[in-house]
């Protein structure tokens, strides 16, 4: 028995590294979530289009990421491998290419392949020279065969990201409350750059209100309406069939007069302080419940009654624990967190500094457009702009949205350390406050994060550190799940 299990722990580690869901969350930044941040920003429409053209369009079509190359002094490439970025004081990174097409009246105009920057690439993963290397290999190209990988060079300084650890967005939390409502609803909706907190409380007069981005305090039962569930009964049966509850009687009673989706469009514009034409307030509305309430379901017409079943399930669950019904929701439970690793990381910093090269690209195009001449785009793209900030995040540590120390030099003291400090998890909470629940031992942290590796002091349980043999889900596809559910039996409204 000894013999085999020997056996089997010697199988998981030559297939399994310590480091593989850091690599895997890499692998699928490059993949996948590099084709999501250009689909957001496909079309781009000049807002001073050329002389004598009624529509021109920019569009970014295809994005690829090669092997890590380098551009010697006198114009040549060649790749190159992690030993010679480490001696040379290079930075380990791929060109990244884009396919682009510029399009008059809806007529294609010009279409090129050009590189819009280099992306630094995680060692040992898909596009690093190093995957797939036997120790031989790895030993003949300057290589420690036992060194995991799973950190980036940058300027010939090996630095590693560190991961985040957050509440999970898109999840209804309540929770007790201290003010004028007992209990309080949160939920952040998160899609793209968006990450939308919603708050859902009742107050004294028993009137369920929402908020979200410029939306202050507004009944929950009007924004369903302006959604488009009309009907009362309706509305009760979507909270609940089996249950009667008094309190959403008392709510719908207070609005009874709103019939009608202009109607309730025009309250909410009203109560939030747009003056201008009935029309012009309603479609404003309509824009900002689209795009602005839980974008995550959606940000078309054809979402909006999604939207309101969904404020339904949070009418429900506020009101079953409000009742005792049900438990208030731990913050602290591991169920309710969620782990960003280096392709989420990667993902803000790409989506963010992407949009300053488009800014960029649009400045440029309206300046020649204003000399009367018509440029061409592959002229006015400039690839380094978006290398140079991605280096710079990726040198000092200094992330989108006003994060430091998000990118740190790996501790090399012994080979354990440099695994500790792979595996480590930072909380985004004040190390100034002290947050006692956040920083205790939860029962929920047992096999995933070490419950001795803290350090004393400010930082206490708000840097852990993972598990050496822990490895991360990641998140599943929406619609894989509804098709499994499907399968089963389950039904859609």
């Amino acid at each position: 028995m000894y013999k085999y299990s020997k056996t089997l722990i010697q199988k998981h580690f030559k297939e399994h590294s310590f480091v593989n869901s850091n690599i895997e969350s890499f692998n699928n930044f490059i993949t996948e979530d590099l084709k999501r941040i250009i689909e957001e920003n496909k079309e781009i429409v000049p807002t001073i289009p050329p002389q004598n053209i009624e529509d021109f369009r920019i569009k970014f079509d295809k994005i690829w990421v090669t092997k890590p190359e380098i551009t010697e002094a006198d114009g040549s490439k060649r790749n190159i491998y992690p030993a010679e970025a480490r001696l040379r004081k290079l930075t380990y990174s791929a060109p990244t290419y884009i396919e682009v097409s510029a399009h008059i009246n809806g007529v294609q105009r010009e279409s090129f392949t050009t590189q819009i920057g280099n992306i630094p690439i995680m060692l040992k993963s898909k596009n690093c020279h190093l995957n797939s290397l036997s120790k031989e290999e790895l030993i003949q190209k300057g290589e420690d065969p036992d060194d995991p990988g799973g950190y980036f060079i940058i300027n010939g300084t090996e630095k590693v990201l560190i991961s985040i650890e957050d509440l999970a967005p898109n999840r209804i939390l309540i929770e007790k409350a201290s003010g004028p409502s007992e209990y309080i609803g949160k939920l952040f909706s998160e899609r793209g750059s968006f990450k939308i907190p919603h708050t859902l409380e009742r107050l004294k007069d028993g009137v369920f209100y929402l908020t979200f981005t410029r939306v202050k305090r507004i009944p929950i039962i009007v924004i369903i309406k302006a959604l488009g569930l009309l009907k009362d009964e309706d509305l009760v049966n979507f909270i609940s069939k089996d249950k009667k509850y008094d309190e959403v009687l008392i709510n719908l009673f207070e609005f009874v007069e709103i019939k009608s989706e202009e109607e309730a469009l025009d309250y909410i514009a009203k109560r939030i302080g747009i003056t201008q034409a009935k029309e012009i307030r309603v479609e404003r509305m309509q824009e900002i419940l689209d795009k602005y309430l839980l974008p995550h379901l959606g940000i078309t017409k054809e979402d909006r009654i999604q939207k309101a079943y969904n404020l339904c399930k949070l009418i429900k669950k506020y009101m079953d624990v409000a009742r005792g019904d049900l438990e208030i929701d731990d913050k602290d439970h591991y169920m309710n967190k969620k782990l960003k690793l280096s392709g989420d990381l990667l993902s803000d910093l790409f989506r963010v500094n992407l949009k300053v090269l488009v800014g960029d690209l649009l400045y440029n195009f309206q300046r020649i457009v204003k000399r009367g001449k018509f440029p061409s785009i592959k002229v006015i793209i400039r690839d380094k702009l978006l290398t140079q900030r991605i280096y710079s995040s990726m040198a000092t540590g200094n992330w989108v949205g006003g994060r430091k120390g998000i990118s740190q030099r790996i501790q090399r003291l012994n080979f354990l350390e440099s695994l500790s400090h792979l595996q480590r998890v930072v909380s985004p909470l004040s190390t100034s406050q002290e947050n006692f629940e956040a920083r205790e031992l939860h029962c929920t942290h047992l096999g995933r994060l070490c419950p001795i590796e803290t350090p004393e002091g400010t930082n206490i349980g708000l840097r852990k550190n993972l598990s050496l043999l822990c490895s991360i889900s990641s998140e599943s596809d929406e619609e894989e799940v509804l098709k499994s559910l499907k399968s089963m039996g389950l039904k859609t409204i």
